[in-house]
């Protein structure tokens, strides 16, 4: 079960980024990636923010604390398109909404997870988009996108997304 605890966090109420940090830094535990994805065996999984840092240091703080398969977590800004090369997951925030498909064509060849908050992220080529409803962070993927990089997201995260389908 995707589980995270928000009492480290500073505030009662934690904030949309919050919470979104807070899954991003989960879904590697959900996905597979190949082999060649990882330079080594004790090669990070490194999950690159492109652009400004929506989470404000709490997907580094969550980051710091976990490992995913014995590996560790790192978290990246990323400022270029050719810094996303040695990342499994990369962020690609709404307010990047003007690069966005630049940063997909760049991965697109790569086992690169990328998750997004605008509002048509899986329509244009994403794989995870975070949509807010009623309130409540949640979350659609785009599987076949996956599966067409290499990368197999678990049975377990697919049911929990709001939707998850190849016609979004």
């Amino acid at each position: 079960m995707l589980s995270f605890s928000y009492r480290s966090m500073a505030q009662e109420h934690p904030t949309d980024y919050q919470i979104k940090a807070a899954f991003l830094e989960k879904f590697a535990k959900f996905v597979e990636w190949p082999d060649n994805a990882f330079a080594d065996t004790n090669s990070p999984v490194c999950i690159g923010i492109f652009g400004e840092d929506p989470f404000h240091g709490a997907l580094e703080t969550l980051a710091a604390r976990d490992t995913v398969n014995g590996r560790r977590v790192q978290v990246k800004q990323i400022k270029a398109l050719p810094d996303l090369k040695h990342c499994q997951i990369v962020f690609i925030p709404a307010s990047m909404k003007a690069q966005e498909h630049d940063i997909l064509d760049e991965v697109k060849t790569q086992a690169t997870l990328t998750v997004g908050d605008s509002d048509d992220f899986c329509r244009v080529g994403g794989m995870i988009q975070f949509v807010i409803e009623n309130e409540h962070v949640h979350f659609e993927i785009k599987n076949d996108v996956a599966r067409a990089a290499g990368l197999k997201i678990s049975s377990k995260l697919l049911m929990l997304a709001k939707q998850t389908t190849a016609d979004l």
